[in-house]
């Protein structure tokens, strides 16, 4: 395979491949457990931290 293969081939089906990507990823948020999930994350950082500091 010579470079303009792969860059043809990336050009072409790794485009594809890459936004299929991005759309599944940024949709996996709108489902209702994603939605769940991601304010749980939202709102990790406030939470208090139960440790023993000794």
């Amino acid at each position: 395979m010579s470079y303009n293969d792969l860059r043809h081939f990336a050009d072409s089906w790794g485009l594809v491949f890459m936004g299929m990507t991005y759309l599944i990823l940024i949709g996996w948020h709108f489902l209702p457990k994603g939605r769940e999930r991601s304010a749980e994350a939202a709102l990790a950082i406030f939470e208090q931290e139960e440790a023993d500091h000794g």
